[in-house]
């Protein structure tokens, strides 16, 4: 099996897997994430924090943008033409349209957003994770494009992971082309990389 294939495998078990927690569990699980996140050590006081728009399992920020410090702007992805995501400030209420995977996005035109390089914070949907803060996207690539830059570049912004706890496995597989995360928050823990559980 070849390591692309064992990567794809993966996948589908752990997006089965997050997709099987029950109701109220994904709610507790949103609200933990949140006290989390707000407690990482380098949550900045000002600037943009990109989000996203939970689907297919995936855990909540509902809690986390609600709670934002008044210096924080809550951002949402958007697709770009070049193959990367732009973030624009988004607030309950605004308006949305769908991009071509059925995820909603901010209702501008993506030239107008920011750059991954413009915010402060990023919390980044997964698929799984490692304690060492590695990250298993969805196989699109449009994290890793968008944050290429940070491979050999230090924080802002810092990339922080959501998941369930359930989305952890002991060791992912990488590519050259993997971004590593500064930090994975879920609802048990805080990872920090190079650290020991927080």
């Amino acid at each position: 099996m070849s390591p692309s294939s064992d990567r794809n495998a993966l996948r589908q078990t752990l997006r089965k897997r997050r997709r099987a927690l029950p109701a109220a569990t994904r709610l507790a699980a949103a609200e933990a994430l949140a006290e989390r996140l707000l407690a990482l050590p380098f949550l900045p006081a000002r600037g943009y924090v990109g989000g996203y728009w939970a689907m297919d399992g995936e855990i909540g920020l509902h809690a986390f943008q609600l709670r934002l410090p008044p210096g924080l702007v809550y951002c949402l992805p958007l697709l770009h033409p070049d193959g990367r995501l732009r973030f624009a400030p988004w607030r309950a209420g605004d308006p949305l349209v769908t991009n071509r995977y059925g995820i909603p996005e901010p209702d501008i035109h993506p030239d107008a957003a920011l750059h991954a390089a413009e915010m402060a914070l990023l919390v980044l949907p997964l698929v799984g994770f490692d304690p060492a803060c590695h990250r298993l996207g969805m196989g699109g690539g449009w994290y890793d494009r968008s944050l290429a830059f940070r491979r050999h570049a230090a924080p802002p912004p810092w990339l922080v992971g959501a998941a369930f706890a359930a989305q952890q496995v002991d060791a992912l597989p990488q590519a050259d082309w993997d971004v590593r995360l500064d930090a994975v928050c879920c609802e048990q823990s805080i990872f920090l990389a190079n650290e020991r559980t927080a």
